[in-house]
């Protein structure tokens, strides 16, 4: 069985599992936001009072937090009330919350061979840990806090083999671009991709992240790397307990297992990847884009909003300063990112380059605010989609970009190859 057969039918009490069948299995971890929580609240109102268990519950106000407007503070008060009346533990509030794809794993919350679902399409993020991990509705999610349990069917695999030697400036955000150009927004429609090979054992976990993150954008269902050392080292610092109860966890798909489809890329010669207006699959070698005239840079969100990104930007833009005319936005994925940043000197490199840094949210990502973009203007962000209207006005563009190309073009104006600065 693939690694997505095999969580299925261990969490549904099966010994094998075959994609199309149905399974009701058991979740480990189910969660919202502000935007999805209130409708799924107001779905389990409909046909129960208590949740079944408030310990595998989390609810996370990310999206339009710091609260935007009246309404938007309504919506976090559904949820924050929510908790105190079910006894919910992880509500996280402001100056403890993040994006909730980023804080979830960095609170020790995902673990390997696990079922976590989340009323958000990003949920996919957390298959990095080696989690089966999918977005669901606001219904689902209600089914879920009156039961403990939700039902799939169960997906195809697709097996995504990279392999040799990543050039410079080239990450995970790059290979799911390129991966994603390759496949189109709907040609893994349902499926499960199991990212393998040299390239992935070999990629940070926030690579991996990245890569899982944007599995949706493909169609898929999930993504999932299997769990291995890089893995046990992350999970030692955000969740020790977990690892020193389990010393001899395992979890790989079975020797000579079938996938529906294998798809191989040689990664040696490939550059940093950009996707241009209005798909994620709309993907370009970066040096195809070097005329694009930028307005404003977003370095930040679920899939590059980490540590990680934030060290990439600040080494390219010390010393530099963001261009004439153009908006730079940072905006730390999580408190503890913020902090971590703070501590390291980043935020001060940001904003001595003259950057705009943000508390945690998604804000701009969806169009919500601190960021928003006006009629005709062109941006560039570390974020995940870039559909017509999807940071701003319908007639506004959005590039998708790593960290690092994102900085170097913050400094040029333009979209830039980090080498150039």
């Amino acid at each position: 069985m693939t690694l997505t057969e095999k969580i299925l039918a261990k969490k549904s009490g099966r010994s094998e599992l075959k994609p199309g069948e149905f399974v009701l299995v058991d979740v480990d971890l189910g969660f919202a936001n502000d935007l999805t929580g209130p409708p799924a609240i107001k779905e389990f109102e409909k046909y129960g009072d208590k949740v079944f268990a408030p310990e595998k519950v989390a609810l996370i106000p990310d999206h339009f937090t710091p609260c935007k407007d009246i309404d938007s503070a309504g919506l976090v008060r559904i949820l924050r009330e929510f908790s105190r009346k079910q006894g919910i533990s992880r509500f996280y509030e402001i100056g403890r919350m993040g994006v909730e794809h980023a804080l979830l794993p960095e609170e020790g919350l995902i673990l390997p061979g696990t079922i976590v679902i989340g009323a958000d399409s990003h949920t996919c993020t957390h298959g990095a840990l080696g989690a089966f991990a999918t977005g669901v509705g606001s219904t689902d999610l209600a089914f879920f806090l009156l039961t403990g349990k939700a039902w799939f069917r169960v997906p195809e695999t697709i097996a995504v083999e990279f392999s040799g030697k990543l050039p410079e400036w080239v990450g995970g955000k790059d290979l799911i671009l390129y991966l994603i150009s390759k496949t189109g927004v709907d040609g893994a429609r349902y499926k499960s991709f199991e990212f393998i090979g040299p390239v992935v054992s070999r990629l940070p976990v926030d690579d991996r992240f990245s890569m899982c993150n944007m599995a949706i954008e493909a169609g898929a269902k999930n993504g999932i790397i299997a769990p291995d050392r890089i893995t046990l080292d992350y999970l030692r610092q955000v969740n020790p307990a977990w690892v020193n109860s389990h010393p001899d966890f395992t979890l790989n798909p079975d020797s000579g297992v079938v996938y529906s489809k294998k798809i191989e890329i040689d990664v040696s010669k490939l550059e940093p990847f950009v996707a241009a207006p209005d798909l994620p699959s709309n993907g370009y070698p970066v040096s195809q884009l070097s005329d694009v005239k930028l307005d404003q840079v977003l370095i930040g969100s679920c899939t590059n909003g980490r540590i990680s990104d934030l060290k990439i930007a600040a080494g390219i833009l010390k010393g530099k300063k963001v261009a004439k005319g153009l908006r730079l936005i940072v905006i730390p994925a999580t408190q503890k990112i913020w902090q971590e940043a703070l501590k390291e000197g980043y935020l001060n490199t940001f904003v001595e380059s003259g950057a705009a840094v943000s508390t945690p949210t998604c804000g701009p990502c969806l169009g919500g605010h601190m960021g928003v973009l006006a009629e005709g203007e062109v941006a560039l962000a570390t974020t995940n989609r870039n559909f017509v209207g999807r940071m701003g006005h319908p007639r506004s563009k959005v590039y998708l970009s790593s960290a690092a190309v994102a900085a170097a073009s913050a400094v040029t104006g333009r979209i830039t190859h980090p080498s150039v600065v």
